[in-house]
């Protein structure tokens, strides 16, 4: 067994490679559009929390809008996502593949899961000699002009899985805390800037609930058809909405309690 002093060596040289110890990311899909939000809290022990973008946006305005949030370990999404800039060569035609270029969704996809396999090619083996995972997940979501507004979440491994109508929403990182207001609360049908609010509570739910995911918040909110970003928008901690949302969930969740009679067991 390692002694206390090898362990703290250990985690010293995993905090260097940029392990990042939870966050929280979610995308919504409802009938008029998309909306995405995601944390920036980066933490690598409790003596090294950071602040990084989390949610990126890819936009030609009028032509398309995707952005893509992360989860994981900070250095490999950050290569994936430089992979992406840069773009991968397609060996049958030399194109730089971007999603900038994909032409459609899916697509578009299927270049971040190369991306995502290409990196764990080319580090797999030095992470694994360091004891580090090949842990990452991405949301990905947006609109390409004349398809579908569509969402999917990316595997470590590069496969995906796209989001139905039937359960409107996905989520990556620390979800447990906010998935039950996302099942009560949203459906196909929710109207957006609900969805937005719904997802909001959600993030609530879960800082409450787990000190890893924190402020700042980075969302978007992208209508059906628009192919361009109708919100872009930071939330700073002491953000007056955010702020009175979180006072008025709480006395919400208060009263209801409240208002549901007592269990009658007793005697029974």
């Amino acid at each position: 067994m390692l002694r206390a002093e090898q362990r703290r060596v250990l985690h010293r040289s995993r905090d260097s490679m940029g392990l990042d110890g939870m966050t929280y990311c979610c995308g919504i899909l409802v009938r008029d559009g998309l909306v995405m939000i995601a944390d920036t809290r980066t933490n690598a022990g409790l003596d090294n929390i950071s602040t990084f973008r989390k949610l990126h946006v890819f936009s030609n305005p009028g032509e398309r809008i995707m952005a893509v949030a992360s989860a994981g370990n900070l250095s490999l999404t950050q290569s994936v996502l430089s992979i992406l800039n840069e773009g991968l060569e397609n060996p049958e035609t030399g194109e730089r593949e971007t999603l900038m270029n994909a032409p459609t969704m899916f697509q578009a996809a299927q270049r971040i899961g190369r991306a995502i396999r290409s990196l764990a090619h080319t580090e797999g083996q030095a992470l694994e000699a360091a004891d580090v995972k090949f842990e990452l997940s991405f949301l990905f979501g947006g609109q390409i002009k004349g398809e579908r507004t569509r969402l999917f979440m990316m595997y470590s491994a590069g496969n995906f899985i796209e989001c139905t109508r039937d359960t409107p929403y996905l989520q990556i990182g620390e979800h447990k805390y906010g998935k039950p207001v996302l099942d009560r609360a949203v459906t196909h049908d929710t109207d957006l800037y609900d969805a937005l609010k719904m997802g909001l509570i959600s993030f609530d739910s879960t800082m409450r609930s787990n000190l890893s995911v924190g402020m700042p918040l980075d969302l978007l909110v992208a209508r059906r058809d628009a192919c361009v970003a109708e919100l872009a928008y930071r939330i700073e901690p002491e953000e007056p909405y955010f702020q009175d949302l979180r006072r008025r969930w709480s006395a919400a969740l208060r009263a209801a309690h409240l208002d549901i009679p007592r269990p009658p067991y007793l005697g029974m």
